[in-house]
């Protein structure tokens, strides 16, 4: 097996940040009282605007628990937002996520509630790159990542998330793949299937920070805890972990393993709506927090609601050959 990195569009130096290292908690009373008026309000405007709002695991509680219609990884909610019978779509995410939903959905408004909400990743990469790459390695088949732009999408030949990346690649049947822009996913898809990585240097600003030490201090500190990490995280701190899967994956491991004790390293959003759902599991904090997720709010979501901001749309010119990527992937 070999790795080939490819440079970067845009070079960037990660936060670096600690980890939080803290027993995580659901939401105090106080917290949902001071939610109680947006959260009354919002309910009452998805029936008056035909609406629902799909929200990702790393929303904070009072979304992901009190206006959420649906939950889930990005592949989840690829999927969900397929079959929804509403006219209105309100993500409560970041901009790729409401681009797919978009591209799934033409005949349907989407709003995000916050613009500024975006990634790291999808940053990383353009359609330019895309072509250079098929250009410099001819036949070689594009895997790109949810977590880019539709111009991206619309370049590659399939799509993949942290959940199916695996599924994805072996379904292709070739020793050789272009996977971008996440360089850890692909290193690590690479490490479990032995395929020939043709790699872009993009990385989570959040995952990317996470170190083995860290695992290994947080493991001297609390014995007997069960570490489960995503796989954007580096190569190295997936290897110190017990699990690794996308945040859905993660969830069905707590739901169905019974752990007395675990820490997500992940996005802190995700654990406290994990401890909510699971009181009888403790759960340590092994988390930074992504400061794209936490630009969607409750009081945004409602202002989204009340005016119709931000209403997201997807150029006719390239959404077909976007939507076959993601199709290509619903599929798999």
């Amino acid at each position: 097996m070999s790795q080939t990195t490819m440079p970067a569009t845009t070079p960037r130096t990660p936060d670096a940040t600690p980890a939080l290292h803290l027993p995580i908690r659901p939401l105090d009373a106080d917290t949902w009282d001071a939610a109680a008026a947006d959260i009354e309000a919002i309910t009452e405007l998805k029936r008056e605007k035909d609406a629902v709002i799909l929200a990702h695991n790393y929303m904070t509680g009072d979304i992901f628990h009190g206006v959420a219609d649906i939950t889930g990884d990005s592949l989840a909610l690829a999927r969900e937002a397929r079959h929804v019978t509403q006219s209105t779509i309100v993500l409560a995410g970041v901009h790729f996520m409401a681009e797919t939903a978009k591209l799934l959905n033409p005949g349907k408004r989407v709003l995000l509630p916050d613009l500024r909400a975006g990634c790291s990743l999808a940053a990383s990469v353009t359609a330019e790159d895309v072509s250079a790459l098929r250009a410099a390695h001819p036949g070689v088949p594009v895997v790109t990542y949810v977590n880019t732009s539709v111009a991206v999408k619309a370049a590659s030949d399939i799509c993949c998330t942290s959940g199916n990346a695996l599924r994805v690649v072996e379904s292709l049947g070739v020793d050789r793949v272009i996977m971008i822009p996440d360089q850890y996913l692909a290193r690590n898809i690479a490490a479990q299937t032995g395929v020939d990585m043709i790699i872009w240097p993009g990385a989570c600003e959040v995952h990317e920070q996470f170190t083995a030490a860290e695992v290994r201090a947080l493991r001297d500190e609390y014995p007997g805890v069960t570490v489960l990490a995503h796989p954007e995280c580096p190569p190295e701190v997936v290897a110190e972990a017990d699990f690794a899967g996308s945040t859905a994956q993660m969830s069905d491991f707590v739901a169905s393993r019974r752990a007395s004790m675990v820490a997500l390293v992940t996005e802190c959003s995700m654990s406290a709506n994990l401890a909510g759902a699971h009181p009888e599991v403790e759960f340590i904090g092994m988390c930074r927090l992504c400061p794209h997720m936490q630009r969607i709010t409750l009081k945004g979501i409602r202002t989204a609601l009340e005016t119709g901001r931000h209403e997201i749309s997807v150029d006719p010119a390239i959404a077909d050959r976007a939507r076959l990527a993601v199709e290509r992937m619903l599929a798999v």
